[in-house]
């Protein structure tokens, strides 16, 4: 009897313990329409709760409860030798990083810019930051930087917005490479329609935006600044809609786009099971992802979701799934007390920037 009285308390506290990551607290999310935003929670805080129980329990400091990545294939192309799967992202970041600091130099941010878009046949508009030092004959990456469904192209990127501040506080410190920052616009169509569109009409124009952004912004940007060619030289990122659109982009253009990143992605890239199921959030945007070659495997796919999040847990954590049963380098990250909101996207951009064309 002594001898089983251990072994009972031992599973006793593992009961305790599994009880306690089960927790779900609901949290304010960002970025999705209001009648969506009672669709389908209770699938995700279902989903949500399934995910903690095989995590430790939530501390103060933000941490990666979860964390999956694989190695990329080798490429037959020369390639740097900086590995950016070689060490794991930081989420807890003091505010300082997304303040202005007296002496910094945060580049040249310039806003409103018109092109047009052969994809849209009509104008669209970008913020451009441009890095600290800019030379115009020199040759610098890009990154194009997508905003969540409601948003706009100036939604990450204006005056003192937290990607403008933090890319130069990170351009400081020496952990940012020189790089142009795109605002991108993900709607993609007639603007003087753009107000009467209901959900199902304003999700196809966002789809567009997978090729305006190869198609036109591109070489846009080729033509007025001073853009790198390769596909080492191409980023993209987005948050929520925008994370789903960034994932769309870069495996249609796996040839011209060489790091990619889906934060808290919505469930649309190829179908996620019953993700808001009969919706226009549901309609995937590829029957299955490209399958890359070895010279257009992704140079970083980067995938994060936080352990508050309600609706995109799910979805985020398949796609990590399905790029490990393709046989991807990626890295996923389930980061514990982030929801779905710009402290989360601020986060992970400081993450992805500190990976990029290095």
């Amino acid at each position: 009897m002594m001898k089983k009285l251990p072994i009972l308390l031992l599973i006793i506290s593992i009961a305790l313990g599994i009880a306690a990551c089960a927790k779900n607290d609901s949290a304010t999310a960002d970025e999705k329409e209001p009648q969506a935003q009672t669709e389908s929670v209770a699938k995700a805080t279902e989903a949500a709760t399934a995910t903690e129980q095989s995590t430790t329990a939530q501390t103060d400091a933000p941490r990666v409860t979860a964390s999956a990545q694989t190695d990329a294939p080798e490429p037959t192309q020369e390639r740097s030798s900086f590995d950016p799967y070689a060490t794991a992202n930081d989420y807890n970041l003091g505010s300082s990083w997304f303040e202005r600091q007296s002496g910094t130099d945060y580049g040249t941010l310039v806003t409103d810019v018109t092109y047009f878009s052969t994809t849209a046949d009509d104008n669209k508009r970008v913020n451009i930051l441009l890095p600290p030092g800019y030379d115009a004959n020199a040759a610098y990456p890009v990154l194009y930087m997508i905003h969540g469904w409601g948003g706009d192209y100036t939604g990450h990127l204006h005056e003192d917005s937290y990607l403008h501040l933090l890319y130069g506080n990170m351009f400081r410190e020496g952990i940012a490479a020189p790089m142009i920052i795109v605002g991108v616009d993900m709607y993609t169509g007639k603007q003087s329609v753009k107000e009467e569109l209901d959900g199902y009409r304003m999700r196809a124009a966002y789809d567009k935006t997978v090729d305006d952004i190869a198609v036109d912004l591109m070489p846009f940007m080729k033509a007025h600044y001073a853009v790198a060619d390769g596909r080492e030289n191409n980023a993209v990122a987005g948050v929520s809609e925008g994370g789903a659109k960034s994932l769309c982009t870069g495996f249609q253009w796996l040839d011209r786009i060489g790091y990619i990143a889906g934060i808290a992605p919505d469930g649309n890239v190829i179908a996620v099971g019953d993700y808001y199921s009969g919706s226009y959030w549901s309609i995937p945007y590829f029957d299955s992802l490209p399958q890359p070659t070895q010279d257009t495997m992704p140079i970083y796919l980067y995938l994060a979701v936080g352990s508050e999040d309600p609706y995109n847990i799910r979805a985020t954590q398949y796609y990590s799934e399905v790029f490990r049963d393709m046989g991807l380098g990626y890295q996923y990250d389930y980061v514990e007390g982030y929801a779905h909101n710009s402290d989360f996207w601020r986060v992970c951009m400081y993450s992805f920037i500190n990976k990029i064309f290095k």
